[in-house]
C-alpha cells in the first residue's frame, strides 16, 4: 500500500499546532492531577483529553491507522504493521504540573516498523520540530544541521536523575567515571526535549535506564536523520512495543561511551 507521507506529515503537524493552543489556554486553569505507577508518575485531565483529540482527528482522517498512546486510549497494539501513530500527548508531565515549562507534545509515525515522520512540540516556545524520513529535520521553518562529531572531555550529556529508583535496570556506579570525565551533565525532565537537544547539538548525549515507545518513537527519527547514533545501553536496537533503555550521541561518543563506560552493556 502507498502512503502519502507529505499529506501525514501535514495533517500531523495542524493537529500538534492545535492541540497545542488548547494545552496553553489551560495554564490558567486548576488542572486535575491524578498518578498512575506511583506517586510522582503523575497525569492530569489535559493529557487524557490531548490524547484523545488526537485520536478523533487521526481516526476520523485515517481510519485504519493505528494508535499507540500513552494514556491508554488508542489501540491495542501488538505489531507495527501497517500506519502506527506513537503519542505522548505531554511528556514531562511533572514539569507541566510544577513549571508549566519544560514538556513537549511528541508524535513518531511508523509505517511497517520504521519510523517515518517525527514530530516534537514545545509548546510554550512555539517550536516545532519536525522531519519527514530522508528529507531533513526542521525547527519550525529552518533546517537543523547534521550533528557534528563530539569527544567525551568536550561533552554535555543528560543523564535521568532516577537511576536508583526501584525496579533499576542499571548499576548507576559505572557512570561515574563518565560523569567525571565530560564537560557537564544536565536532566531536563523531558525525554522528548532532551532528545531534542541532542539532535540541536545542545547536548551531546542523553542516557536513561527505562522509556515507554511514546518517550522515544519521535526523536529517535530526527536524531537518526541528523547522523547521531540511537541504541540501548547495551547497544542494542529499539523494540517499539515495550519499554526500553536509551542511548543518544552525536557521532564520535557512541562507540566510546558503550565500551570505555557501559562496559559494553556489562552491568
Amino acid at each position: 500500500m502507498d502512503y502519502n507521507l507529505k499529506e501525514i506529515d501535514t495533517y500531523a503537524k495542524k493537529w500538534v499546532k492545535e492541540a497545542g493552543e488548547n494545552i496553553r489556554a489551560s495554564f490558567p486553569k486548576t488542572l486535575n492531577v491524578t498518578s498512575k505507577s506511583n506517586p510522582n508518575d503523575l497525569v492530569t485531565d489535559i493529557d487524557k483529553g490531548t490524547e484523545k483529540y488526537f485520536i478523533e482527528k487521526i481516526k476520523g482522517t485515517y481510519p485504519n491507522h493505528r494508535i499507540l498512546g500513552e494514556e491508554g486510549y488508542g489501540d491495542k497494539v501488538t505489531a507495527l504493521s501497517g500506519v502506527v501513530w506513537i503519542i505522548d500527548p505531554i511528556d514531562g508531565t511533572m514539569n507541566f504540573v510544577h513549571q508549566q515549562r519544560n514538556f513537549a507534545i511528541s508524535i513518531g509515525i511508523y509505517i511497517d516498523g520504521e519510523g517515518m515522520i517525527g514530530l516534537i512540540y514545545d509548546v510554550v516556545h512555539d517550536e516545532l520540530y519536525h522531519c519527514i524520513k530522508g528529507n531533513g529535520v526542521y525547527l519550525n521553518e529552518n533546517s537543523v544541521p547534521n550533528l557534528e562529531p563530539s569527544i567525551v572531555s568536550e561533552s554535555i550529556i543528560a543523564l535521568n536523575a532516577t537511576w536508583v529508583a526501584p525496579n533499576k535496570r542499571i548499576n548507576h556506579e559505572l557512570l561515574i567515571p563518565l560523569v567525571k570525565d565530560v564537560r557537564g551533565t544536565r536532566s531536563y525532565g523531558s525525554a522528548a526535549m532532551e532528545m531534542v537537544y541532542v539532535a540541536t547539538g545542545r547536548i551531546d548525549a542523553y542516557l536513561t535506564p527505562r522509556l515507554a515507545p511514546w518517550d522515544i518513537a519521535a526523536g529517535i527519527i530526527m536524531i537518526k536523520e541528523l547522523g547521531g547514533e540511537a541504541t540501548t545501553l547495551r547497544g542494542e536496537e529499539f523494540n517499539m512495543l515495550q519499554e526500553n533503555s536509551l542511548f543518544v550521541s552525536k557521532p564520535g561518543l557512541h562507540a566510546d561511551i558503550l565500551k570505555n563506560y557501559l562496559k559494553d552493556g556489562k552491568w
